[in-house]
């Protein structure tokens, strides 16, 4: 009989252990997309934002508190933004930064936003994360170091890349419709 926590781990399997990347980075002894073995901002202490954690604790909801906080996730095709598909940017849920264009985002079908680019090189930084028995690359916000997720290498061109990202740690933007101011005549 399989329990709710179970299920959640097979997801989370199949989204996160694909076959072929375990095989490719165990063979070649090393972390795909050239993951830092450093840490996040927040391991390192030079985040460019931080955040008292009571203030968090009141500011966000209990689930988006300990995706970003706590390096959670959440439950496969709960969040909000997985099936979203208008225009707009994806920011961090904490610091209000830049990560992700709503141009960038594709089904994956994992349960989780996917994006293949982020906002500006930089924007996410990648961590080595070796928890679960296998290895990933966490993502973090550049800016106070939010816990979003992982990337992998099976995405769609033109990156190749797989940013899996929980809806919890993200705000979603959406474009305003901008009128189109027709130009002026120098009479």
């Amino acid at each position: 009989m399989f329990t709710l926590r179970s299920l959640v781990s097979a997801a989370r399997i199949a989204c996160y252990a694909r076959p072929r990347i375990l095989e490719k980075s165990w063979q070649q002894g090393q972390v795909y997309l050239g993951a830092s073995t450093f840490g996040t901002c927040k391991q390192l202490g030079n985040c460019k934002m931080s955040f008292d954690k009571e203030e968090l604790k009141k500011r966000l909801t209990p689930i988006q508190y300990e995706v970003t906080q706590e390096k959670g996730t959440e439950r496969p095709f709960t969040g909000e933004l997985n099936d979203e598909t208008r225009p707009g940017l994806y920011k961090c849920v904490v610091c209000g930064a830049e990560l992700f264009k709503s141009e960038t985002k594709f089904d994956a079908g994992c349960g989780w936003p996917s994006f293949y680019d982020q906002t500006d090189e930089g924007a996410v930084t990648m961590t080595e994360d070796s928890s679960l028995g296998m290895i990933r690359t966490e993502t973090t916000c550049s800016k106070c170091g939010a816990h979003l997720g992982h990337v992998f290498d099976d995405g769609p061109k033109p990156t190749g890349q797989r940013f899996c990202i929980n809806s919890a740690s993200l705000k979603f933007d959406p474009k305003k419709s901008a009128k189109k101011e027709e130009p002026k005549s120098e009479l």
